[in-house]
């Protein structure tokens, strides 16, 4: 019998043990979600312990999307993003905001939106239709989803907010526009020739790491790559590609252009073209006529060689004037003697020599004849003497011949 009771007695205490154990735990669950502190007995004796409440709850944002790999500039794209609560006790009257700065805006809608509650560990999603920019920037950007919520913490109510940053990146399309090479209308074979093409950036982001290459059979080109290095947005230019055709006929060719647009990525433009060479033109080899009228061409001006011959001329004319003029002094001495002599003027007989020996031709006084006088050339004009006994201061007055 007495075994009985004890047994008995056992069982009753283990019940109420565990009746005790279940309401406490119920309590502990209560107060997890409510945040309330509660007490309850220890080792059976009628003392209190004090339950502390949890951290701050704080709000995070565990995956987002956009919609593809990149959002180009000026497209409209869904920006999902689910957010969690992770702290120990249920937030209230949340609000969240999505703010995209100066790269991208809300595309229709608003950017503001209310929770009633979110319990502690769970999760909700959101989506907002955004919009990048045409002027952004390309590369990552950010969009700031800001969250602010209420909790219950020991009875009490607090606040807490916070900012997460998301990055989305953003492309510009790519406008880098080169044109069709411009080939030369003739092209020779050996002799060197060039093709440009010209360029611009239309985009609004800058390029970089730009190369121009030329490559084909049937040309030598000294340089075959050329590096450009980068080209802001809206800038402009050419590119010149100087190769020597080797063979004649179609050569065909091949330019390569190859850069990194404003998302990094490697872009080649190819331009293709086919080349009509032909054979070069024999040397022209000057004849002697051609020099000539090439001498004649590029010899002296035409007023130089006349103002020479007008210059010759006036010398040859003043010479002549001079010689004349002297001639005349001349013959009016002579002249002017031949008057003398026929006026019977002094014992000389007629013109002296100019050395006081009588006149010139005349024979000696023997009476011998002799020979006509030569006139010399001071004297060419003078008329001729027949002898000299004609001569006056001969003796023969009546032989006198008069100067006609």
């Amino acid at each position: 019998m007495a075994a009985l009771i004890s047994i008995v007695l056992g069982l009753t205490l283990a019940m109420a043990s565990g009746l005790s154990f279940g309401v406490q735990s119920a309590l502990a669950d209560e107060t997890a979600d409510t945040g309330t502190a509660t007490t309850a007995p220890a080792n059976g004796s009628g003392a209190t312990q004090t339950v502390i409440a949890g951290p701050v709850p704080n709000i995070i944002i565990t995956g987002y999307t956009y919609g593809g790999n990149s959002v180009a500039a000026g497209a409209t794209f869904p920006l999902n993003f689910t957010f969690q609560n992770k702290g120990k006790v249920r937030v209230e009257n949340m609000v969240v905001t999505v703010d995209g700065g100066e790269n991208f805006t809300i595309a229709g809608g608003t950017n503001t939106f209310y929770f009633d509650r979110l319990a502690a560990g769970k999760s909700l999603s959101q989506e907002v239709q955004m919009q990048a920019v045409s002027g952004a920037k390309s590369g990552a950007q950010g969009i700031t989803v800001s969250f602010r919520y209420e909790y219950v913490d020991q009875d009490q109510r607090g606040s807490n907010n916070a900012d997460i940053k998301l990055s989305v990146p953003v492309s510009q399309p790519d406008r880098f526009q080169v044109n069709d090479p411009q080939v030369p209308e003739s092209l020779n074979a050996g002799e060197e020739s060039t093709v440009t093409m010209a360029y611009v950036n239309k985009g609004k982001g800058d390029i970089a790491n730009v190369e121009a290459t030329v490559e084909g059979d049937g040309i030598e080109a000294v340089t075959k790559t050329q590096y450009l290095g980068n080209v802001a947005s809206g800038a402009s230019g050419s590119i010149g590609f100087a190769f020597t055709p080797t063979t004649t006929g179609e050569v065909n060719a091949k330019f390569t252009i190859v850069y990194e647009d404003s998302d990094g990525h490697q872009q080649t433009k190819e331009f293709p073209v086919t080349l009509s060479v032909q054979e070069a033109p024999a040397p022209d080899i000057p004849s002697a006529d051609a020099d000539m009228t090439t001498q004649e061409q590029t010899g002296t001006p035409w007023w130089v060689v006349v103002v020479g011959v007008v210059i010759v001329v006036a010398v040859i004319i003043a010479i002549v004037m001079v010689r004349r003029r002297k001639k005349r002094k001349k013959k009016a001495s002579v002249d002017e003697a031949w008057d003398d002599w026929e006026k019977g003027d002094g014992d000389a007989g007629g013109p002296s020599d100019g050395n006081g020996n009588g006149p010139t031709g005349s024979a000696t006084t023997s009476g011998v004849p002799a020979t006509s006088a030569v006139p010399s050339d001071d004297t060419a004009d003078m008329p001729a003497v027949a002898s000299v006994a004609d001569m006056p201061g001969n003796g023969s007055a009546s032989g006198a011949r008069r100067r006609h």
